[in-house]
């Protein structure tokens, strides 16, 4: 034996001991296919990949066997599941205050101020979503594919608020990212826009990926990106005594979620969030102008207002609205002065 198979096998023996024992037990009807996938289908708190991760590291076993093979064909009876306890998050926790709007043992739901990031990334890294929830949610977490972290299935750029949610144990992550990938959440933004879309109602349906003249940017392509679709409607129209609006409030339905859509869908049609620095292209009325200074509006006027969506665990009902944050309130209330 080599001296690597030695220390692999030191080391699936030191996890075997912290473990906790978990009996998946497999019907007959459900033999004969893949091993990992039966066992998924049969401890739901469990991913696929998870299960696949545990049988790399010899903690699948059948009459004290370990098996290895994710792809081998399942057999009917009990399998032996040896969980670890979570890994230490990359991320430190940090303590930050959050606006909670609802906790439970598997999600969390949160009013994300402007400003904060979701992820530690080149130039924000701490100070995040995830280094606060890592602190306030502390052993809760039960681990998300075998690490202490909370599950991020879905973003909110830096510098929008807004109401996001994130799992807390991987039976919610699995659920919620089923729910994000069939569209089946309800999520409406506010944006404060320059002018007003024309038509006043509609939806934007094009396909977005990254910019060929500038990759930080994201853009509508002729092909290949990604479908992305969002469903708009004018609330409100501010100035403009000629009939021709200065400034517009929109609520942006999401049907697809991909990065920057709302600000890239608004700017195609000619109205950029207000103080968007990437895609607000061209200068605003004069008065607009002087409205974003007064308000202190230091970011792109887009806010997550509302998140509805069924608990993947409990099955209950959940929306969560968010009023306007400060700045973009107070800009409306400029605006509808005009």
């Amino acid at each position: 034996m080599s001296q690597t198979d030695i220390d692999d096998e030191l080391d699936a023996s030191a996890a075997a001991e912290q473990a906790t024992l978990r009996i998946v037990s497999i019907p007959p009807e459900a033999a004969g296919g893949r091993l990992d996938k039966a066992l998924a289908e049969h401890a739901p708190e469990l991913s696929r990949g998870r299960i696949q991760a545990l049988m790399a590291q010899g903690l699948v076993r059948r009459d004290g066997k370990a098996l290895s093979d994710a792809s081998s064909k399942a057999s009917a009876g009990d399998y032996e599941l040896l969980i670890p306890p979570p890994a230490p998050a990359e991320p430190q926790p940090q303590d930050i205050p959050l606006a909670i709007l609802f906790e439970d043992d598997d999600l969390i739901v949160i009013d994300k101020p402007a400003g904060m990031a979701v992820h530690p990334a080149p130039g924000s890294e701490d100070g995040t979503l995830v280094n606060a929830l890592l602190f306030h949610c502390g052993a809760s977490l039960s681990g998300i594919g075998g690490v202490a972290r909370p599950g991020i299935v879905h973003r909110i750029d830096k510098d929008t608020s807004g109401v996001m949610v994130a799992a807390k144990s991987d039976a919610a992550h699995q659920g919620l990212s089923k729910l994000f990938a069939s569209h089946d959440i309800d999520r409406v933004y506010v944006a404060l826009v320059r002018g007003a879309p024309n038509p006043p109602k509609g939806t934007v349906e094009t396909r977005l990926g990254r910019s060929p003249h500038d990759r930080k940017k994201i853009a509508v392509l002729k092909s290949g990106g990604r479908e992305a679709v969002t469903h708009y409607r004018t609330e409100r129209t501010f100035g403009g005594g000629d009939g021709k609006a200065l400034a517009a409030r929109v609520a942006c339905t999401l049907e697809t979620g991909r990065t920057h859509q709302i600000r890239v869908h608004m700017a195609s049609k000619g109205t950029p969030c207000l103080g968007d620095p990437v895609y607000g292209s061209g200068p605003a009325a004069a008065p607009v102008r002087e409205a974003v200074a007064a308000a202190g509006l230091k970011r792109q006027a887009l806010h997550a207002a509302v998140l509805g969506f069924i608990h993947p665990v409990t099955g209950q009902a959940l929306r969560f609205e968010s009023p306007l944050p400060a700045d973009m309130a107070q800009l409306e209330a400029i605006l509808s002065a005009l």
